[in-house]
């Protein structure tokens, strides 16, 4: 008797019940929709600050999710450098930049082949030392002989969840599932392509490691395929780690199933709603320094007061740890204290700051959020 799904025949002729995701799936594409239109409102391109943020959080969360904390300056740099942006900063990290190029790779280039070649490069960029942490793997080729299993519990008292299928039937299934990739566009429905997609791939586990993080691209550019945006303006694999327990569990039920995937899909559909609605945070933020410039497009400032701004602005309502004092307008316009107040109070009476509670050396200023 079959354990697992990929041991029945014809395992990959996967079905569902369209009639339980009707609901899911049109609130998904209403909010799509809005999604957008305000980001085409917006005017945001590639490199705009809120695709920086929401590919930061991809990044970060997409590494996380396999147990792999990742430094946040060493993304937004190489998520910077990535992007040609003057603000790269110093740090260099070969394997945040592989992730990072493996994540641009997926969206901006979505209509190009998804060939065998494409996804053995992105495993190269994700282990360009050859090793996961301390275990030299097989880097852009598949997997080796050994078990591919999913695992928990201690030494001797371990769980097995999942074992992926044996070594020698990843290359023909691997060409199954990039036939179907290119066979499913357009066919099938793109949303449920891409959770299809997800499944699909990490229950081959072709790789001796970074699965999961395949996966998640491949995710990403078959929604990118289906809106046909090359810029992603949320992050599924944030939504997933928030939700990580609920993702291995249904996909542990599907994974030992028959090969219906309800359950899988109207989780999905779930987690990407979820995740679009989680990226207002981000976008607002992006709307609120958008309605700023437009209102003091005019007001006399220096480049000095234009930089703290910006800098309140991109912190967000509330963000802004501590309010701005005059010790920080001193680090960050890099003037005398005496400038400093100055050009803050001038701030104040032009209505842009406003006073926090707390006078004397504890004075500080936030921006006037309400009349934005």
């Amino acid at each position: 008797m079959a354990r697992y799904l990929w041991q029945r025949p014809n395992w990959t002729r996967f079905r569902w019940n369209s009639e339980e995701m009707l609901v899911g799936l049109g609130e998904c594409r209403l909010l799509q929709g809005k999604l957008l239109n305000k980001v085409t409102g917006l005017g945001l391109t590639l490199g705009s600050h809120a695709h920086v943020e929401i590919l930061t959080e991809e990044t970060l969360k997409t590494a996380l999710i396999e147990g792999e904390p990742l430094n946040l300056q060493a993304v937004r740099s190489s998520v910077a450098r990535k992007l040609g942006l003057p603000s790269a900063g110093l740090l260099v990290s070969r394997p945040v930049d592989g992730l990072v190029s493996v994540l641009l790779d997926a969206t901006k280039n979505h209509d190009e082949p998804l060939t065998k070649e494409r996804i053995c490069g992105w495993h190269a960029s994700l282990f360009p030392t050859g090793y996961s942490g301390m275990h030299r793997i097989r880097v852009g080729e598949w997997r080796g002989d050994q078990p591919m299993r999913v695992v928990s519990g201690p030494l001797g008292k371990e769980t097995i969840h999942f074992e992926a299928p044996p070594s020698d039937c990843i290359p023909l299934e691997m060409d199954r599932f990039l036939e179907w990739w290119n066979e499913s566009r357009g066919r099938v429905e793109g949303i449920l392509r891409a959770g299809i997609a997800h499944f699909h791939f990490v229950t081959l586990h072709p790789f001796e490691d970074g699965n999961g993080r395949i996966a998640r691209a491949l995710t990403d550019m078959a929604l990118s395929q289906d809106d046909k945006q090359s810029i992603r303006y949320y992050s599924l694999s944030s939504r997933i780690m928030a939700e990580r327990d609920a993702y291995y569990r249904v996909l542990e039920r599907c994974q030992k199933g028959t090969g219906d995937l309800t359950e899988w899909l109207v989780w999905f559909l779930g987690c990407f709603r979820r995740a679009i609605e989680h990226s207002g945070g981000i976008l607002s933020g992006v709307l609120d320094k958008a309605d700023f410039w437009k209102a003091h497009a005019q007001t006399p400032l220096t480049e000095r007061q234009r930089k703290v701004i910006n800098r309140m602005l991109d912190a967000g309502r509330g963000g802004f740890e501590g309010g701005l004092t005059t010790r920080k307008y001193v680090s960050l316009a890099k003037v005398s204290r005496a400038t400093a107040f100055r050009e803050m109070d001038q701030l104040v009476k032009l209505g842009i700051l406003t006073v926090n509670p707390g006078k004397g050396r504890s004075a500080s200023y936030d921006l006037r959020w309400e009349e934005m």
